[in-house]
């Protein structure tokens, strides 16, 4: 009886890597396709987005760019992205702004309040579920706020809007 001639190791070797290889083997990734952010369903929609958009910008007296915000400037600048025309200062704006009953407030809208004086004096921007953006002083960022804050309602002068449905 002959003996069995073992494989040579080198032969092996490369045997035992294809079976690796092949186990290892995968398809080709799936390409996925990742979709674009929704758009804004209305025109309000886009002004809250974009007044979010500046949470955390610092405040800046007479400011209406993110390097720094007032409260009217903050609103001067997301009217202005979606090209909308608002005067300067929030007593201005309060105004002009087509009036609201506080409970049609809708994402966009501007929330007026009289803070120190007799006069509108403060101004934010509304973006749904009783919260509004606003710039609120020297030393704090542009931030978020619930309308139905302590310091906020008893001081609420009313809402209004520049913006028009679709």
């Amino acid at each position: 009886m002959g003996r069995a001639t073992p494989f040579p190791f080198p032969v092996l070797l490369v045997l035992a890597m294809l079976a690796l290889a092949a186990g290892c083997r995968s398809r080709p990734p799936e390409r996925v396709e990742v979709p674009p952010p929704p758009l804004p369903a209305s025109p309000g929609e886009a002004l809250a987005q974009e007044a979010l958009a500046q949470l955390g910008s610092p405040y800046r007296y007479g400011g209406s760019t993110p390097a720094g915000f007032d409260c009217s400037g903050l609103v001067l600048h997301v009217h202005e992205r979606a090209g909308i025309e608002v005067p300067r200062t929030a007593a201005q704006q309060f105004r002009a702004a087509r009036a609201i009953d506080i409970t049609e407030l809708a994402p966009g809208d501007l929330v007026f309040f009289r803070t120190q004086r007799r006069k509108v004096d403060h101004v934010g921007v509304y973006v749904g579920n009783g919260q509004f953006v606003h710039a609120p002083r020297s030393e704090r960022p542009v931030s978020l706020e619930r309308l139905d804050d302590d310091y906020y309602m008893p001081r609420f002068a009313g809402a209004g809007r520049f913006w028009r449905p679709l």
